[in-house]
């Protein structure tokens, strides 16, 4: 699964642009605390557009999400981090702050009648058949967004349409006879799946410390937070934990008060998010929380201290490095094989098959199989290997190729996705050249 995400990754970023809707229904996700810059009023600045932390906030909860429906409901923070999910939030609002520059240099606006076009036909506000004003205002508030949030958002949204529909393709015959004629190729092949488990590493304790000295700002601790915490049985009541929690500030608590100690972070979080996030806010100067219900039981917690996150040490790091010196070393060595061993390998042979095969091949997982065809009408070698974004290695040797005539037609709409692919791929990079970018978020 991970390996089909991020070879899909640069398709769901796409269905992000617009974000508050999809955003209606799913749920909030935040991903803790980051820091910021000298501008804590805003996490980026492009061109005369903010992008603010609430925003930040909800585009990466939109974007949890959308991968966690994908994992069935099972995707954890770690694994967000792993996709680098809160780049992608920072990176889709910056895309969206360029065309609202380029938009409003183009003096472009929404109008209040295209707005309530756009929300009134909306089903999560309808209730019998029809948009309804306690409905709306019901949902969002389930959301936690106010109307006037949700309106703000929609008229940006509105807009980045607009704008971007100016620049929307146009397929010509010839593009569209070109694209049908390359689709309709077919080739038939001997290919091999070559994976890390076919080399070894030896132990080296150099070549570990190597590759820590030169990847050891990836390897950090967390910020964590050292706790002092009471813990109220199910029997006491709201008013004995306050009582408690006015002794246990004033320093007048009772000796025979147990006082456990405990250390939480991201990645070990004990508590609620809701009450993570309270620990958060804590200081030396105010460190203590009033009593919150956990479970079903109320706790009283003090900070003693917070750690910022730093640089772990080798020995720290040593596990972790050793495992990123073998990941490395084993994709060098799977090379060397692969480039020694593609002229004269034995393999599988398929039947003819085309750019648009959607079916898997013989001994490769459907992510592997999409990947691997892509590459191979994309290269002009006969023989050779292919390395997939797993780390993995196919060897291949075409052995016939055939046009397929009657199965050669494209639609005008993928000529019109190709065109529409590179515009937009052009028209970022010049607004990026043209809207200064400046990032106040820090460890993003």
């Amino acid at each position: 699964m991970i390996t089909w995400m991020q070879h899909h990754r640069k398709y769901l970023v796409v269905t992000i642009w617009i974000s508050t809707i999809a955003f209606i229904g799913a749920g909030f996700v935040g991903w803790g605390q980051y820091s910021y810059g000298d501008k804590a009023s805003a996490v980026a600045q492009v061109g005369d557009v903010s992008i603010t932390a609430e925003e930040l906030q909800r585009t990466y909860s939109n974007l949890f999400n959308q991968y966690n429906q994908l994992f069935q409901g099972k995707l954890d923070e770690k694994q967000a981090q792993q996709f680098g999910l809160q780049r992608q939030a920072l990176k889709t609002l910056v895309d969206q702050a360029l065309i609202i520059n380029l938009a409003q240099s183009y003096r472009i606006t929404v109008s209040d009648q295209e707005l309530f076009n756009l929300i009134k036909n909306q089903q999560a506000f309808h209730k019998g058949g029809s948009f309804d004003k306690e409905m709306y205002a019901a949902v969002l508030g389930q959301n936690h967004l106010t109307i006037k949030e949700y309106e703000e958002a929609m008229r940006k949204e509105l807009l980045i349409q607009k704008t971007l529909y100016l620049f929307t393709p146009v397929a010509r015959t010839l593009e569209t006879n070109t694209i049908a004629s390359a689709q309709g190729v077919a080739d038939k092949i001997e290919y091999k799946l070559l994976t890390p488990d076919a080399v070894t590493i030896a132990s080296d304790e150099a070549g570990v410390k190597a590759y820590w000295e030169k990847h050891q700002n990836e390897f950090k601790k967390e910020a964590s937070y050292d706790l002092s915490i009471i813990h109220m049985g199910p029997e006491a009541t709201q008013n004995d934990a306050l009582r408690r929690y006015i002794d246990f500030k004033k320093g007048t608590i009772d000796p025979s008060v147990n006082i456990t100690k405990t250390n939480v972070s991201t990645q070990n979080n004990l508590f609620t998010p809701e009450v993570f996030k309270e620990i958060t806010e804590l200081t030396t100067q105010k460190p203590f929380l009033k009593p919150r219900k956990v479970g079903n039981e109320f706790v009283i917690l003090k900070l003693d201290a917070f750690n910022p996150a730093a640089r772990k040490t080798y020995e720290e790091a040593k596990a972790e490095a050793n495992s990123g010196y073998v990941n490395e070393m084993k994709k060098s060595k799977l090379q060397a094989l692969a480039q020694n061993s593609y002229k004269t390998f034995s393999g599988n042979v398929s039947d003819f098959i085309m750019h648009t095969q959607t079916t898997p091949l013989s001994g490769l997982t459907a992510a592997e199989s999409a990947e691997f065809i892509e590459k191979l009408f994309a290269t002009k070698q006969k023989q050779g290997f292919l390395t997939l974004k797993s780390g993995n290695v196919i060897l291949y040797n075409v052995l016939e190729q055939k046009l397929l005539q009657d199965k050669a037609v494209a639609e005008e709409n993928t000529a019109m996705k190709l065109k529409g692919n590179l515009l937009n791929q052009k028209l970022m990079k010049m607004l990026e050249s043209k809207y200064p970018v400046k990032i106040y978020a820090e460890g993003i």
